[in-house]
């Protein structure tokens, strides 16, 4: 038996510069699933995203994934593609094995936490404070470039790794310190500062976009002190979940949210066309 792709609809170029297309899978003509792929809107169009990937259930188990997944990335180099990425659920298990079968390597991961109604207690010396004017500016450069450079040390080009730093803090920031639904805090102990959090306070959870220890201080507990906080805003606002993303290889924070009982909702993952 043969599986291929089948264009469902016309190459679609969109407003913001990327191009999408949406495939039947087919095996001998027969339809069994589906492939929706599309150029990066952010990294420009030599990435491309695997928007879903899906096999209907009679067929599954049968090798059409895999089929279907090299198909697309021949799609993709059609296109001018250097670099496929995908977005794959924590609770699949099988499309997580699938992925990092095909090569594909784990840049990101995000996380999320179930959060009870009374807020935790910060540690005694503790406190945290709103991010002042004067402090913005200064904070936001350095978390621009650390941003960025967390994706160049995880292979993004440095041009692509800036273009998305700059694209998500003006998304997410439109508004500075003032955007509504954010906290921007520093973290004292004894009256000094010693770390910074950068908490939203989205419709149906708070996500934790920053949290960064002061490196002179590390290895002191803030991390979790941090975390507290992050915590401690999201439940004043009457959230039960708290979520959050972290890189690949950062080991400390890997232990930090795992031992503070987050767990795993997606992988980002990505593979190089060569």
């Amino acid at each position: 038996m043969t599986t291929t792709l089948r264009p469902a609809e016309p190459l679609q170029q969109h407003a913001d510069g990327t191009r999408s297309r949406r495939y039947q899978v087919c095996v001998n003509s027969r339809p069994v699933g589906a492939v929706h792929l599309a150029t990066h809107p952010v990294f420009g169009p030599t990435v491309a995203r695997v928007l879903d990937l899906r096999i209907d259930e009679p067929d599954r188990r049968r090798g059409r994934a895999t089929v279907a997944a090299l198909a697309a990335e021949e799609v993709v180099r059609g296109w001018g593609c250097e670099r496929i990425e995908a977005t794959v659920p924590a609770d699949v298990p099988a499309a997580v094995r699938l992925a990092t079968a095909l090569g594909y390597v784990q840049r990101n991961r995000g996380l999320s936490k179930q959060l009870g109604a009374v807020p935790p207690e910060l540690p005694a010396g503790t406190r945290g404070r709103d991010l002042t004017e004067a402090e913005y500016g200064p904070w936001l450069d350095e978390g621009r470039a650390g941003y960025a450079q967390s994706w160049i040390d995880r292979g993004v080009p440095a041009e692509q790794a800036r273009a998305k730093s700059e694209s998500d803090h003006a998304r997410l920031l439109p508004q500075g310190a003032a955007t509504p639904g954010v906290r921007l805090s520093v973290l004292e102990h004894e009256g000094t500062p010693v770390g910074t959090l950068w908490v939203a306070i989205e419709e149906d959870r708070a996500y934790v976009y920053d949290v960064e220890a002061d490196e002179r201080f590390r290895g002191r507990g803030h991390g979790r002190s941090l975390m507290l906080l992050a915590e401690r805003h999201a439940v004043a606002a009457g959230k039960t979940v708290i979520a959050l993303n972290v890189f690949a290889g950062n080991t400390p924070a890997e232990r930090l949210y795992e031992s503070l009982g987050y767990e795993p909702t997606m992988y980002a993952m990505y593979k190089p066309l060569l």
